[in-house]
């Protein structure tokens, strides 16, 4: 029954994030279309990034090691091993590239308009990082599905 709850809420924490993060394309993209609308737009994302998403990937990862221990799986099992060096990958690309590119894309915006080059640049950068981080988040999710030897 641990395992289940534990498995539960890792389930739980993993649809939040991902669904979180799969909302900010819409909001990207209306701030594009009304771009007096994207600050808010913008402002919005920083907050369901800051407060929703990040904190449920951080707390995939104390929920996941608490299953492999629960269950008796190894960490050398290669397709945990696999996901964790992956997750803190994603960790790191999240809090050391994607968030420091949006809050410069959100003050840019502020001090220069929506049309400035700086803003133009961040938001660049940005897709990058999210390109990235979209897929680490796949390859992530196809481990823990696929369990692959």
């Amino acid at each position: 029954m641990l395992y289940l709850t534990l498995k539960f809420f890792h389930i739980l924490l993993a649809i939040t994030a991902l669904g979180a993060n799969l909302t900010y394309g819409v909001w990207i993209a209306r701030s594009k279309m009304y771009p007096a609308f994207a600050p808010i737009a913008l402002r919005g994302v920083k907050f369901i990034d800051d407060w929703i998403a990040n904190p449920s990937y951080l707390l995939l990862l104390p929920t996941g090691i608490a299953m492999v221990k629960v269950a008796g799986y190894s960490f050398g099992t290669h397709w945990i091993s696999w996901a964790m060096g992956l997750w803190a990958l994603a960790v790191a690309a999240g809090y050391l590239g994607y968030t420091p590119a949006l809050a410069g894309q959100i003050r840019a915006i502020e001090r220069d308009g929506p049309d400035s080059p700086e803003a133009a640049r961040l938001s660049v950068r940005g897709n990058i990082f999210a390109a990235i981080l979209g897929v680490l988040i796949i390859a992530i999710l196809i481990l823990m599905v696929f369990k692959p030897a």
